[in-house]
């Protein structure tokens, strides 16, 4: 990772890989522009430099306090026995947190003795409180006495909190009482690794928290939030997007961008170069935008400010494109859910997603996501990206990128609802459907009508695909169904498996 100093809206040192593009494989395609995309470009870095969030979640350094428990005396024979070397676990395990909170960019504070007694836990929770960190980890040394009260008692403080048992530290006697409660989580295993992966629940959690979505739309500006999330919502009107967007030029920036996108697609269907230029002076568009209002995400009401008016100016769809290939949260169609659920999966596993529009396709039992606006990086930001083409929205203007999903790649999909949206109107916490499955395929548009974007996915399970619950969730690469039911638990949000 290399450090960068943030524009001047942020005020501290922001840990953001350089993300420079790689090249795309080129291919010839009948009755399409073919381009000649250069193998060495792969190696060389993008002119323009990577966007950054410039909110609150930028400057966000997570504090976690962690701890401890175990009996002051010898093991003997009570479990893990006197088999099991404390000091070296302690100094291992300690190791590893400090490695692990360096590389995130955690403040750790970990208390330096072993919490001996209740008496102990009692005095550390009550200091956590006072406190308020993001999270606090406790780490199990010892299955007797004090040691799973200290853990519960941890897990009742309202801080969100990870429990590391490993093995010969707790039966399921001991680990039972929390494996279904909110506001923690329990690792029982020999390896470190998911604790490791709860630290990264607790960071996302915590810039989750402290994010700023700039939304895009109506007439007047206005603030509120997301409730539970946290996520603060800031509306601002919808021609501030036109009014910075019509003082650009077609600068070196603004080329070189275009140039990539030019160069390293597949092939080039209907959109111009002039197309190109114009959808990405948007990127720029929306970099000032949120370096102005010190946001971290963005959201618009694309189709009502441009589409529905018939603006000349450009839809944002390839601009979108890259900034979730540059991990900037970018939501269509001023949806909350939708941004939300970008910033969880972006700030949980390292990769974008694709906000799309769910189809029914009874003979293959599948869903098949579209939309006009999707992400090439889609194994990861610091990973080359999936061959893409440029092609015309569906609405036969503007340019976006439309890239090919793997064949077999193993998909999760999100959909966050808060409470009072129609997939949970009398809830009280926001809820997270979620689903697995496999990409099947990539539909051509034309023939086919709809959304340039097109992608068939299997999902797991026997939910009948014409009631498909929910509107633009995301589909991203990886299995990660577990991993969100655990954030939401960690979380007291609602987690529900379709």
């Amino acid at each position: 990772m290399n450090s960068r100093r943030c524009p001047p809206c942020c005020d501290s040192d922001c840990k953001l890989s350089r993300r420079d593009f790689l090249g795309g494989s080129v291919m010839a395609v009948a009755g399409s522009t073919i381009l000649t995309g250069c193998a060495s470009l792969a190696q060389q870095p993008l002119a323009t430099e990577p966007m950054r969030p410039c909110g609150p979640a930028s400057s966000c350094v997570p504090t976690i306090k962690a701890a401890f428990v175990r009996r002051k005396e010898d093991y003997g024979m009570w479990w893990p026995g006197a088999v099991y070397d404390g000091q070296r676990a302690k100094s291992e395990f300690t190791e590893q947190l400090r490695a692990a909170a360096k590389s995130l960019g955690l403040k750790l504070d970990i208390r330096s003795e072993p919490v001996h007694s209740i008496e102990e836990a009692e005095s550390w929770v009550a200091q956590a409180k006072t406190a308020q960190p993001d999270g606090l980890v406790v780490i199990m040394l010892d299955r007797q006495k004090h040691s799973w009260p200290t853990a519960c008692k941890a897990a009742e403080s309202g801080i969100p909190t990870v429990i590391f048992s490993p093995v010969g530290t707790s039966f399921t006697t001991n680990t039972m009482a929390l494996a279904e409660k909110n506001g923690c989580v329990v690792y029982s295993a020999e390896e470190f690794d998911q604790t490791l992966y709860g630290l990264k629940m607790l960071k996302a959690g915590a810039k989750m928290r402290r994010a700023r979505a700039i939304v895009l739309k109506g007439d007047k500006r206005s603030d509120s939030d997301m409730g539970d999330l946290g996520i603060a919502l800031r509306y601002i009107p919808a021609k501030t997007y036109m009014d910075v967007y019509r003082t650009l030029e077609d600068d070196n920036e603004v080329q070189a961008m275009a140039e990539y996108y030019l160069r390293h697609a597949r092939r080039r269907r209907g959109a111009s170069r002039r197309d190109v230029l114009n959808g990405v002076k948007g990127y720029f568009a929306c970099r000032e935008i949120l370096k102005r209002e010190q946001g971290d995400a963005i959201t618009m009401d694309c189709l009502g400010a441009i589409a529905r008016n018939n603006l000349k100016e450009s839809l944002p769809c390839i601009s979108w494109s890259r900034m979730l290939d540059e991990g900037i949260p970018a939501a269509c169609e001023a949806d909350h859910g939708a941004v939300a659920s970008h910033i969880i999966v972006q700030y949980l596993f390292d990769r974008p997603g694709f906000q799309q529009d769910p189809v029914a396709d009874t003979a293959n039992d599948a869903i098949i996501g579209a939309h006009c606006t999707c992400a090439t990086r889609l194994n990861g930001f610091d990973k080359p990206p999936e061959p893409f083409d440029i092609v015309h929205h569906h609405g036969n203007r503007d340019a976006t990128a439309r890239p090919l999903w793997r064949e077999g790649q193993r998909v999760t999909c999100l959909d966050v609802a808060p409470p009072g949206h129609r997939l949970n109107p009398d809830g009280t916490v926001t809820r997270l459907l979620i689903s697995e499955g496999t990409v099947m395929n990539n539909l051509d548009v034309p023939p086919n009508g709809g959304c340039v974007v097109s992608v068939r996915v299997k999902f797991d399970g026997d939910q009948n695909v014409l009631n498909f619950p929910g509107f633009h969730q995301l589909f991203f690469y990886g299995d990660y169904k577990k991993h969100l039911v655990e954030f939401a638990r960690l979380f007291n949000l609602d987690a529900q498996v379709v």
